[in-house]
Formats: structure tokens, C-alpha cells, sequence
């Protein structure tokens, strides 16, 4: 069954009372602290919650705490925090290279890298760590939750708590249960989810998710037509802001990582054997030549230079809009036709986790 409960209006955004209901979840280790693991451990902190964040190496501990602690500076420089507020901030928070420290924490979350040997490891690992009834959570934007799981003896107490980057600014958490998740403690990381002020999306576990199936085989369709010649860069993603989203295709794909898309795609590709999902010629020509995208300088576009801004034609424009948008649209209605998501669901999922002004399905209409 999906659940999906969205926003909380109960929710006091800047407290950090702690409380004592032992149904909630009042202690979180985050394992892994670059920029996405040191994000949420913001997140969970600013909330209130005891915060335990924990890296392999000294050196990852102290860039880690030195990420929180620059966030919190630039918050307080912009009047969005008080210096009370960041120092209670600073003060939920402890880093360690220990993971003993996990043993008693209520929810344990990781954000190592997307690679399943590395989660499957470290899972491993956690379930040896943690008491029995701490819940073990992914952040995985793709990955199968079920084959992360299968490396514990708590199966029912694993799930997925997808994050969107960056997890302080983004509203949205997808929340992962695979057939073995305890309906208990699917609501409770819903529940925890909300005390951050999330709006969440719960769903099952099919790769990609909701945002990342829809998302990454319509990057991968706008790839598609440059290697069928169809028409430039410049062209594609100047058509697709007239739809009034607010990047074209194959930028955002630079700001994703040109690398990060090809490994979600074949996670997806694996599942469905859709052509659509299957990695166009461009994406995995320009990832081996080390040209990933903004963080490389290098992608689709030359990130060392201004974007260029062309204004196609109108002709052109329709036949961008016509070879992207229909498929993309029609494969967000065969999932809610699936019962996999509601239409609310998916159009709440890609407004908040992509930017879409009014959701997908308005791109039709």
C-alpha cells in the first residue's frame, strides 16, 4: 500500500526541544558526511534531534564538521539563524570516526557513495553495530532498498529515506519500503521526515523511484537527440524553458553529473529494458572522456565560460517539444496508472525534487 502524507502544518521550524515519546525517533547517526551526508545531518540537527555523524577517516570528520559549521555562519550572516540558534545547532551534533557511536542511536542513515557493494557493506557492518531496534535507513537515489536490506538480519526495519540535494533547502524526502518493511516503522520515518519540515512522498521500491525514473529518461531522450543529429544542445534546452521549466535538459544534466546520470540509468535500464532507458551514445562518450559536467569544468556545455542563450526558432522549438515532452508526460501517467503513485504524488514529487512549476502532467495541457 502507498502512503504519502504531505507537509505538516504542526511542525515549528527552528526548535530544538528534544522529547521523550518513544515512537518518535530522537537520535540519528548519518554515516558518511560529504556534502549530502553533512546536509542531513543539518537537517536532523536543526530539528532538534541528536545528531551522531560518523566518516572512515579524521580528515572526512573534519571537512564534514567544517561544511555544517560554514552553513550555519552564512545562515546566521543572512539573518535566517540567530548565533543561539546555530550554537544549539552546532551543540545536537557530534563527529567521530567511532562507529560504536551508532550503537544506541533510534535511526542510522547513509550517504556513502551510490555504488551497492559499498551500501551492502556498510550494512553489514551496521547490523552488527546498532541494537536490534534501530532502523537502518538508505539514502540511495536508485538503488534497490530490497538488495541493501538483504545484508541484515532486520530486514523489516530497513527502508529508504531518499534526500534531495541540498538536503537543508529541499523540500522533498522520498520514502523507500520494500515487501519485508514494517508498516510501523515506514510511519514513523514518515513521521520523522515531517518534524523536518519535509513534504514527503512514500512509495515502493521500484528503481529510480518517482523523481529519478521520470527525470532520468527524459535527460537521457533529450541525449538521444543529439546523437540522432536532431538538433544542438543549445537548440534542445532553449525549446524546453519555453515549457517554463526552469533548465533545459541537458544542463541540468551537466549540474547532476554526467556520471550520476549514466549510473542511475543503467540501475533503471537493468529493470525496465526500455530503449528509453538505455544510455544514449553522447552521455557515456562524454563520461569517458572525463567530461561529467559542471563539477568537471566540462559536459555538454563549457562551464568555463558564460552559457550561451539562443533563441531558436519557432519551428524548431515545437519539434524539440514534441519529441520530448509527450514521452515523458506518457510514462508519468503509465506510473500512476500502475497505482505506483498518485498523480498528486508525482506531480508533488517533481515540483519540489525538480523544480517544475506545476508539475509534470501541466506540461500537456
Amino acid at each position: 500500500m502507498v502512503t504519502t502524507l504531505l507537509g505538516n502544518p504542526g511542525i515549528r521550524r527552528g526548535t530544538l526541544t528534544y522529547v521523550t515519546d518513544t515512537n518518535e525517533i530522537n537520535s540519528v547517526g548519518v554515516v558518511g558526511l560529504g556534502t549530502m551526508g553533512a546536509g542531513i545531518a543539518e537537517v536532523f540537527a536543526k530539528a532538534g534531534i541528536k545528531v551522531t555523524g560518523v566518516e572512515a577517516e579524521q580528515a572526512a570528520v573534519t571537512r564534514g564538521r567544517d561544511t555544517i559549521d560554514k552553513s550555519l555562519d552564512k545562515q546566521v550572516s543572512r539573518g535566517r539563524l540567530d548565533a543561539t540558534q546555530r550554537d544549539a545547532v552546532a551543540a545536537a551534533l557530534t563527529v567521530t570516526t567511532d562507529f560504536d557511536a551508532l550503537a544506541d542511536v533510534d535511526l542510522v542513515i547513509e550517504a556513502v557513495p551510490e555504488r551497492m557493494e559499498i551500501k551492502r557493506e556498510l550494512f553489514t557492518r551496521l547490523d552488527k553495530v546498532c541494537r536490534p531496534s534501530t532502523i537502518l535507513a538508505t539514502n540511495t537515489s536508485s538503488l534497490s532498498v530490497t538488495d541493501i536490506a538483504q545484508t541484515t538480519m532486520r530486514g523489516a526495519k530497513v527502508i529508504g529515506m531518499h534526500f534531495f540535494n541540498p538536503a537543508p533547502v529541499m523540500k522533498l524526502v522520498e520514502v523507500i519500503s520494500t515487501v519485508h518493511t514494517d508498516p510501523g516503522v515506514v510511519d514513523r520515518v514518515i513521521a520523522l521526515a515531517q518534524r523536518l519540515g519535509k513534504t514527503v512522498v512514500a512509495v515502493g521500491d521500484n528503481p529510480g523511484f518517482v523523481v529519478n525514473r521520470l527525470l532520468l529518461g527524459y535527460l537521457n531522450h533529450a541525449a538521444k537527440l543529439l546523437d540522432a543529429n536532431k538538433a544542438t544542445v543549445e537548440d534542445i534546452d532553449a525549446a524546453m524553458r519555453t515549457t517554463g521549466l526552469p533548465m533545459g535538459p541537458l544542463q541540468l544534466a551537466d549540474v547532476i553529473g554526467l556520471d550520476t546520470c549514466v549510473e542511475i540509468l543503467d540501475v533503471i535500464h537493468r529493470d525496465s529494458n526500455a530503449p528509453r532507458h538505455e544510455v544514449a551514445n553522447v552521455l557515456r562518450d562524454l563520461v569517458a572522456q572525463g567530461k561529467v559536467g559542471k563539477k568537471s569544468g566540462h559536459g555538454f556545455y563549457d562551464h568555463t565560460q558564460a552559457l550561451p542563450k539562443a533563441e531558436p526558432e519557432i519551428e524548431r522549438v515545437q519539434a524539440v517539444i514534441d519529441e520530448l515532452v509527450h514521452p515523458h508526460v506518457a510514462e508519468a501517467v503509465s506510473m500512476a496508472d500502475s497505482g505506483y503513485a498518485s498523480r498528486e504524488d508525482i506531480d508533488s514529487a517533481m515540483k519540489l525534487g525538480c523544480g517544475y512549476p506545476e508539475g509534470i502532467f501541466a506540461l500537456i495541457q
